[in-house]
């Protein structure tokens, strides 16, 4: 008697190691030097996308994917570009923070139970910053390397 390999489903419980790439070939995540990460699929661990590529995938499988330009993390949002006023800045945090471009800044949502993320883009003397509020891969192709330890 043959047992069926476990398929990754919607709703599956997984034990897996990772790597995400953006286009530059650096590491974004990389699990595969460290513990194995676990998820649930449908639990929004990962974009949609990533997971979509996970269904019906076989236990054990290794396995590398490219992803084009926008498909992982949607595309770039021209809107979610935007100027913050230095003095909301003052009002969130340290009043005498400096920031940088490049910098990572985290806000806290309107009902402060959760928190979003932005990076600095340009600075505005001690008028305003130019925030980017995509994700830091959002429309640029990314490579997704699997390898499926456990499907339950």
């Amino acid at each position: 008697m043959t047992t069926a390999v476990p398929t990754v489903v919607s709703g599956s419980f997984l034990t897996l190691h990772y790597r995400l790439t953006g286009p530059d070939g650096a590491d974004v995540v990389n699990t595969f030097h460290d513990k194995p990460a676990t998820l649930t699929i449908g639990s929004g661990e990962l974009s949609p996308a990533l997971e979509a590529r996970l269904m019906g995938l076989e236990e054990g499988t290794r396995t590398v994917m490219e992803l084009p330009a926008g498909e992982a993390f949607g595309p770039h949002n021209p809107e979610m570009v935007q100027k913050v006023a230095m003095t909301l800045m003052r009002e969130l945090g340290d009043p005498d923070e400096t920031w940088r471009v490049g910098d990572v800044v985290r806000f806290p949502t309107p009902d402060n139970k959760s928190s979003f993320a932005g990076v600095v883009r340009e600075l505005g003397g001690n008028d305003w910053i130019l925030f980017d509020f995509n994700h830091p891969l959002a429309g640029q192709p990314v490579t997704f390397e699997v390898q499926l330890i456990g499907v339950l």
